[in-house]
């Protein structure tokens, strides 16, 4: 496997390269620090979420344009916002994500981030043109597999061994949402090291390996040790911060302060 730094006017692309099989992964380095990943083989590409401002969609398109492939859809997941993005393609989604992404999580969020930055930000929806279900799908001539999850999916890329999920983040806070979701994620962690993955891809970090993986876990259980001990998610907040000094996403440790005492 290889791979190549490409700087666009704002964000930049990773290339991953493993032979058949090409991974493109746009750090739109937007306020949200998003990312948004596609797969080409066989001169065609599919592209795994959206960017969510209107800059990083322009920037995005042309990208995917000046590859000269041919678009072989999007697949929706955790991200709708950012719906003028590739608005002519197809895009999928689960029922699941497509809730989440229309009236639930996903939308509140969106309609947080349109008041925080303002026009700049893409806070149009996505409109699933296609539904997809559990299981094996194949886009761009890559067989993947869809794995339901509570808000949306996941996708398994088993041809370069590798999965796409939500969050990871080596040295980021994640949202965690209680005791029974903390577990769950290890439990999940723990199956990445078990099959080996080369790569995790994820819409919020750029790709990182099973020593990421190894890292969060730690993390995890840690985390869950410091709720053990606290009476409130303040407390909760600062003990987490002191133990993780140098860790980005303070948003997210405070919603997950949040969960674990119903703030």
């Amino acid at each position: 496997m290889e791979n190549k730094k490409i700087q666009l006017n704002k964000g930049y692309i990773l290339v991953y390269d493993f032979g058949n099989v090409k991974v493109h992964n746009y750090n739109t380095q937007d306020y949200i620090d998003d990312q948004v990943i596609m797969l080409e083989k066989n001169n065609k590409v599919v592209v795994i979420e959206s960017p969510a401002f209107y800059d990083n969609n322009v920037e995005l398109e042309n990208y995917i344009k000046s590859l000269g492939v041919t678009l072989d859809g999007v697949l929706l997941s955790y991200h709708m916002g950012g719906g003028t993005f590739l608005s002519e393609a197809k895009k999928y989604a689960t029922h699941k994500a497509d809730e989440y992404g229309h009236t639930g999580g996903g939308k509140a969020l969106v309609d947080n981030f349109a008041k925080t930055f303002g026009e700049s930000f893409d806070n149009n929806i996505h409109n699933v043109t296609d539904y997809i279900e559990s299981g094996k799908i194949t886009l761009a001539d890559i067989e993947m597999n869809i794995i339901p999850t509570n808000d949306g999916y996941d996708i398994e890329i088993p041809e370069i061994n590798s999965i796409y999920t939500h969050m990871l983040g080596s040295d980021c806070h994640s949202i965690i949402a209680g005791t029974e979701h903390a577990n769950a994620m290890i439990q999940t962690l723990k199956g990445y090291i078990t099959k080996n993955y080369n790569l995790i891809l994820t819409s919020h970090y750029i790709p990182e390996d099973l020593k990421a993986v190894e890292t969060k876990i730690t993390y995890i259980e840690t985390l869950l040790n410091i709720a053990d001990s606290c009476s409130n998610a303040n407390e909760m907040i600062e003990k987490v911060k002191k133990e993780f000094p140098e860790f980005s996403g303070i948003n997210y440790l405070e919603m997950t302060a949040g969960f674990f005492f119903n703030k």
